[in-house]
């Protein structure tokens, strides 16, 4: 959704009654792997983080406008935040969790993904329609790609040789050269795609498509739709199921897709994509991060102010989180 579909980020009226909960995180913790849980949230432009035991917030950081994608490096020294209303990307230290670094982009970034061994991130800026290839080391960008209208995820293969954008408006998935930077091809699917999930065995893209309540599919050795899912969790109408948010097990044998409005996520078998189960959330279920262990779902709703855990074992919500306004994503430290 554009700044001007979201509207002029509102002042804060208040203080949210789960910051007030605010606890003491000892500073020995701040290490590698501290399992903490960051939230981000695009109307209060903060990141909060939760303690993992508790799930008490011990950090309500203030950052950029309008947070949203969050990614951290490889040693997870550094978390890196897209904020889209002042285009850039904050750069958290993780053990001061301070910011340290502000990182231009183009016109409200939304997405975006590492390339480790480049030393790149590619970012999808949706108000700019264009991808940016940004040079970390240097902090400039060295490719604008021209995208179509509303590009949102991102995703960047094993080899760095193939990068992917969906157009939310086009409705189009872009196989683009990060090195030449331009869009070699391009993949019709339903109507306003959001996000990606790749199969561990290098074969699938998984692409949410929000506004047809779909998942489409994409072989990547022919860059052509290969088959796509529907969702409709009993007692909602088609209209309310708005896919946005993806995630897959390790192994490849289950997807999580969280189902916007209906407010659900669903457990998809990848092998046969038949739908597994369908788990009550929140409003608006939006992103949605597995942990390490894969026993635990965190999802993100957007209208609820909250995020939802869920038990992959059981299949059951177990806790939901007071936040902040409009959680957009979860990452964890771990």
């Amino acid at each position: 959704m554009t700044r001007s579909g979201m509207g002029r980020v509102a002042r804060a009226s208040g203080s949210l009654c789960a910051l007030a909960m605010v606890a003491v995180w000892p500073c020995a913790a701040l290490a590698k792997d501290t399992g903490l849980i960051f939230v981000s949230n695009e109307k209060t432009n903060n990141i909060v983080v939760l303690d993992p035991k508790t799930l008490k917030i011990v950090k309500d950081m203030k950052v950029s406008r309008r947070p949203r994608d969050m990614h951290f490096n490889a040693d997870h020294t550094l978390l890196y935040v897209a904020c889209g209303d002042d285009d850039v990307i904050d750069v958290i230290d993780v053990a001061r969790l301070d910011i340290i670094r502000k990182i231009a982009t183009g016109s409200s970034p939304e997405t975006f993904a590492f390339d480790e061994a480049r030393n790149r991130l590619y970012v999808s800026n949706e108000e700019a329609s264009s991808i940016s290839v940004i040079d970390l080391a240097q902090g400039i960008t060295i490719h604008e790609v021209p995208t179509g209208a509303e590009p949102e995820g991102v995703f960047v293969d094993e080899t760095g040789k193939n990068l992917y954008a969906t157009s939310e408006v086009g409705d189009l998935v872009h196989l683009i050269d990060p090195e030449a930077g331009a869009v070699v091809n391009d993949v019709v699917v339903g109507t306003r795609p959001r996000r990606f999930a790749a199969t561990p065995n290098g074969k699938e893209l998984w692409v949410t498509t929000e506004m047809s309540g779909e998942v489409w599919i994409i072989d990547r050795a022919s860059f052509t739709a290969a088959g796509k899912i529907e969702f409709l969790p009993p007692g909602m109408r088609k209209t309310d199921v708005t896919p946005v948010g993806i995630a897959m097990t390790r192994d490849g044998k289950t997807a999580f897709v969280t189902l916007g409005h209906a407010g659900h996520i669903a457990f998809v078998d990848v092998a046969t994509r038949k739908i597994l189960a369908y788990v009550l959330v929140g409003k608006r279920a939006w992103g949605v991060t597995l942990s390490k262990d894969e026993k635990t779902l965190y999802v993100a709703n957007g209208l609820g102010d909250d995020i939802t855990l869920v038990d992959v074992a059981s299949r059951r919500a177990t806790q939901s989180v007071p936040v902040g306004r409009i959680p957009w994503g979860v990452v964890i430290d771990e």
